[in-house]
């Protein structure tokens, strides 16, 4: 019979210790996938925004030079040939389609995918204009540059601005997400202190218990 309630309670000593080993690799497979769900973030904000965000400046940036060159062509007195003109325009053209192809393949939330392609259409429309002013150049390429081709700057740029907030907003978004990982993570190891504080106190219940037995069994076999 003793021999009976001795296994009967190291059984049940081991399904518990069992129970805490399973509860413990659970808590940690949970906080590899909140590690690593922080680790995405933080790859996404630099793949997909930061790098991103660069690069829109950067067709800031060409448009800026476009529209030097547009006013060169049309104010400058014959210092830039209407061809040379178009030339030099063509050179920012082909930089700001070869990001807009790179922007395209970064991970785009639909907002983000509606300005691209509104953007997409005012640099077109800008585009066409732009060859039609150099082309024809004088006195009716500048009427045309100041009735229509400024407008289109301008809402191309629009366009862009409203591209460049998007970025930070859908910036903002990620980080909220990586503090609930990070929240998520802490409570984890929460747990896993006070597993480690239960397995302790258990240990040394097991340890007093064998003691106590001991005594009495060193005092049985003295009577």
């Amino acid at each position: 019979m003793k021999f009976a309630f001795s296994l009967k309670n190291k059984l049940k000593i081991a399904f518990l210790l069992f129970c805490i080993m399973c509860c413990t690799l659970l808590i940690r497979f949970l906080e590899d996938k909140s590690v690593e769900k922080i680790n995405e973030s933080f790859i996404s904000m630099y793949n997909d925004r930061l790098v991103p965000a660069t690069d829109l400046y950067f067709i800031a940036e060409n448009l800026y030079y476009k529209n030097q060159i547009l006013q060169e062509t049309l104010l400058g007195n014959g210092a830039v040939h209407p061809s040379t003109g178009m030339v030099k325009m063509n050179k920012h053209n082909r930089k700001i389609d070869s990001v807009i192809t790179k922007y395209e393949l970064t991970l785009l939330v639909e907002q983000e995918k509606s300005f691209l392609n509104d953007l997409k259409k005012a640099l077109t429309v800008q585009q066409g204009l732009e060859a039609k002013i150099i082309n024809i150049a004088g006195t009716e390429g500048r009427i045309i540059y100041e009735s229509m081709g400024k407008n289109a700057v301008d809402e191309t740029l629009a366009k862009l601005s409203a591209l460049i907030k998007i970025q930070s907003k859908v910036g903002n978004e990620l980080i909220k997400g990586s503090k609930i990982f990070v929240s998520g993570t802490k409570v984890y190891s929460t747990l896993q202190v006070i597993l480690a504080i239960v397995i302790g106190i258990m240990i040394v219940a097991i340890v007093s218990a064998s003691n106590a037995v001991k005594v009495q069994s060193e005092k049985f076999n003295l009577n």
